[in-house]
């Protein structure tokens, strides 16, 4: 029985150790991702909305986040919001740099996961999940809970978010 007991000990220590050993240097676990929640829509005809989140990067090397997408919404965008002369405008970015150690914020009036072609209005209580890729982590799945209507803010698609 002992016997028995130590080789299923070694085939697991030799299957985990096969594993890690042809993991890449940053793992999923490396990009956490906090505090994700959207904002509701606001009318039943939004089409767009905006998600935000923090990103925290623990690895040493900085990583990369070039992509999002979501069931809830025909397609999924990284944006960054400005604001020049006044005027706020906003556009998709090809990808936005985590530094190794540190965090980037998504807020309304910066960064956001802009969702275009919603599927179905988001509704206050409700939970929506994306998937982030990541240059070295990875896809890493994300659940966002859907908070309340954006309060004087709209997108010309008719969505509140940002």
């Amino acid at each position: 029985m002992r016997k028995l007991v130590l080789e299923i000990i070694a085939a697991t220590a030799l299957t985990l150790g096969s594993i890690l050993a042809s993991t890449p240097g940053v793992l999923a676990n490396d990009v956490m991702v906090m505090d994700a929640f959207a904002r509701a829509s606001a009318t039943s005809m939004a089409k767009a909305g905006a998600v935000y989140m923090t990103l925290t990067n623990h690895g040493a090397t900085p990583d990369r986040l070039l992509a999002a997408s979501t069931p809830a919404a025909a397609s999924a965008e990284v944006h960054e919001s400005l604001e020049k002369d006044g005027v706020a405008t906003m556009r998709p970015i090809e990808s936005l740099e985590i530094p190794a150690g540190g965090s980037v914020q998504f807020k309304p009036g910066g960064y956001h996961i802009m969702l275009m072609g919603l599927k179905a209005p988001l509704k206050k209580g409700d939970m929506i999940m994306l998937q982030l890729k990541f240059e070295h982590a990875g896809l890493v799945d994300v659940m966002a809970n859907v908070g309340d209507v954006a309060e004087g803010h709209s997108h010309t698609e008719g969505s509140s978010g940002n």
